[in-house]
């Protein structure tokens, strides 16, 4: 079984900022698939089901981006997930260009603070992780401002086809593994507007 978490807020005034990529492509992910939120868990929206021949359960945190650890850590233990195998967290990533993903098997939280939380409750940083990329924002831009902000229309416009890929990413993770889908998604432009 396959534990996959995209990091996001709860509430419709984030729904689709880009804070919340995460949660857009786990539902997107369920949708291609057929599955549904349809149930709570350990302080997260759950969709259960069957992708690639391998059973999933696709969460989605509704406890805040910065103590998204606590839900994940609950529902690690509730599924007796094994962390570094079948756990993979999808977040933004301000240090990458919009639209580009990047898949790694481990490593530092950086300065994402829903990753930290992760990091800290799972006393782990060994366990799959998909950045996708959001962009910095211009100079005079507030960082907190930036990351809880509504896409830009033409970055609106391209969400589409990055949902498609990470979907695509998360399918071949599933079917080959963590290094197979690094080697054919980690730096592949899927966006518009910068880094093309």
């Amino acid at each position: 079984m396959w534990l996959i978490v995209g990091l996001g807020n709860p509430g419709e005034q984030y729904a689709r900022t880009r804070h919340n990529i995460g949660f857009q492509c786990v539902m997107h992910l369920a949708q291609r698939h057929g599955l549904s939120f349809s149930r709570r868990r350990e302080q997260s929206r759950i969709a259960e089901g069957t992708i690639q021949g391998e059973r999933v359960v696709l969460a989605m945190p509704q406890t805040y981006m910065n103590r998204s650890g606590y839900a994940i850590s609950g529902l690690r233990s509730w599924y007796k997930v094994p962390v570094q195998e079948h756990l993979l967290v999808i977040y933004d990533e301000m240090d990458l260009p919009f639209g580009r993903l990047r898949l790694r098997p481990s490593g530092s939280a950086g300065t994402h603070n829903g990753m930290r939380s992760v990091v800290q409750q799972l006393g782990s940083q060994t366990f799959p992780r998909l950045r996708v990329g959001i962009g910095k924002p211009p100079r005079e831009w507030d960082t907190i401002a930036y990351v809880l902000g509504n896409f830009r229309n033409d970055e609106e416009r391209a969400l589409p086809s990055i949902y498609d890929h990470v979907a695509d990413a998360v399918e071949l993770v599933l079917r080959e593994g963590v290094v197979a889908a690094m080697n054919r998604y980690n730096n592949l432009a899927t966006g518009c507007c910068q880094g093309e």
